[in-house]
Parts: structure tokens; C-alpha cells; sequence
């Protein structure tokens, strides 16, 4: 029995190693421009001026959050009271319908991302945001941890006014904050089509739970996380 669970251990480090270099890929970044405090009071005083005009009905809402490997994205937002359920897909490209290796050989445009669908009685996106930053290395605008590449960028991709209002401040209130000594460079963007990833991808760390703690061990994810934001890691203390 022993000499079998040392096989066993043995086969999931080198999963894990397999998982860490071929990617939950690589490719090409991008720059992403930089929001003044000014320019983004602007953006945000326009959206919200939208927003009081076009008031939206009460019922399940959707968020786009882009945190680098989709299956590290889905566990914080599945955790939450409110949430109806998380999808791992791409958004942020140019081509329709793109398939897993299609994104990571890079030129579709697109990011790894996750669909949050959730009841606003009971969450707000506020909270989703703070859940969010909590969750990425937002000083990274190329890539996120082990995983390097445009279609790794973190972003937020707001579905409507409000969204873009409260999106916009809480990116310049980290900002202000002090918390970081380098500017949050993580994209505020409107969204545009979101392609669910292929069904083995959805719900990964439930279906496959060691080979996902091997990739996020190997990734060392937490332990950046950790570095960021200390205790706050996660965005769960309060939640």
C-alpha cells in the first residue's frame, strides 16, 4: 500500500508540474493604459449619471471578472451568499466561439474569465469587486502568477453603467489608498461577448481537487496573494 501511494503521490506532483506549464500557454501582452484620478472621476460621474436614467429592474445580475487560470477564479466567487453560479470562459477577443487552445496559442484577443451570476438582494457588485482584488495581482497587467500572456490579463468588464460607476472607483480608491507603491493596472472595460470554456474546464477544482491544488500550490498563487493583500487574501474576513 505504501509503494502505491507513493506512486500515486509521484504521478500527481508530475501532474501537477504538467499543469503549471501547459497552462490553466502563453502569449503576447499588452499595455494597458493608465487612468488618472481626474479621468477616472469623469468616466465615473458619467456612468452614474446613465445609470440614474436608465434605472435597472431587481432581479439576477452577471459580472465579468478576469483573474488570470479560470479555475482559481470560480472557488472565491462560489464561496459567497448570493451567488448563483460561476462559469469559466473567454471574453475580451475578436473571435467568436474560440476554443481553449485556440486562446492560449494567442492572436484571438480574448482573456481567461468567469461568468458570476448573482441575486443583487442578496450581494451587491460592490462586494464582488472587493472579493475580486482580493483574489488577483492587480500591479500585473501581463499575465497573472505562473501564468504569462495577454489572455491571462486581469480586468473587470462591467455589463452596464452601474457596474462601470462602481468598477471605476474601486479601482482609484486602491489606487489612492497607499496600499501599493505601483499603480493598479488592471483593465476596467465594457464587455463584450463571453464564451463559456469547454465542459472539463467548468467546476474544475470540484472535479479534479488534487490535480487543482497541485497547479495552485505550483503556481504559488497564495503565497503572492498573501504578499498583496495579508490577511485579506481571498476577500473572505466579513463576508
Amino acid at each position: 500500500m505504501g509503494a502505491v501511494l507513493r506512486g500515486t503521490s509521484m504521478v500527481a506532483g508530475i501532474l501537477g508540474i504538467l499543469l503549471i506549464l501547459t497552462g490553466c500557454g502563453d502569449g503576447t501582452a499588452r499595455e494597458v493604459p493608465v487612468l488618472s484620478a481626474a479621468e477616472s472621476l469623469e468616466r465615473e460621474a458619467a456612468a452614474l449619471e446613465i445609470a440614474r436614467e436608465e434605472p435597472r429592474e431587481a432581479s439576477a445580475d452577471t459580472a465579468l471578472f478576469a483573474g488570470g487560470c479560470f479555475w482559481c477564479m470560480e472557488p472565491p466567487f462560489d464561496r459567497l451568499d448570493g451567488v448563483i453560479s460561476t462559469t469559466s470562459g473567454f471574453t475580451g477577443g475578436h473571435v467568436d466561439d474560440p476554443s481553449y487552445d485556440e486562446v492560449t496559442r494567442g492572436g484571438t484577443g480574448h482573456t481567461e474569465a468567469v461568468k458570476v451570476v448573482f441575486d443583487p438582494e442578496r450581494i451587491g457588485y460592490d462586494e464582488l469587486l472587493r472579493v475580486f482584488w482580493r483574489n488577483v495581482d492587480p500591479l500585473d497587467a501581463h499575465g497573472q502568477f505562473c501564468d504569462r500572456g495577454a489572455h491571462y490579463r486581469p480586468g473587470i468588464f462591467y455589463r452596464h453603467p452601474e457596474q462601470e460607476a462602481l468598477a471605476l472607483a474601486s479601482r482609484r480608491e486602491l489606487d489612492e489608498s497607499g496600499r501599493f507603491s505601483r499603480p493598479i493596472v488592471a483593465e476596467v472595460t465594457e464587455a463584450g461577448p463571453f464564451w463559456p470554456a469547454e465542459e472539463y474546464h467548468q467546476g474544475f477544482y470540484l472535479k479534479n481537487p488534487q490535480h487543482y491544488e497541485s497547479y495552485r500550490r505550483g503556481c504559488r498563487r497564495d503565497q503572492r496573494l498573501e504578499e498583496l493583500w495579508g490577511d485579506e487574501a481571498g476577500g473572505y474576513p466579513g463576508v
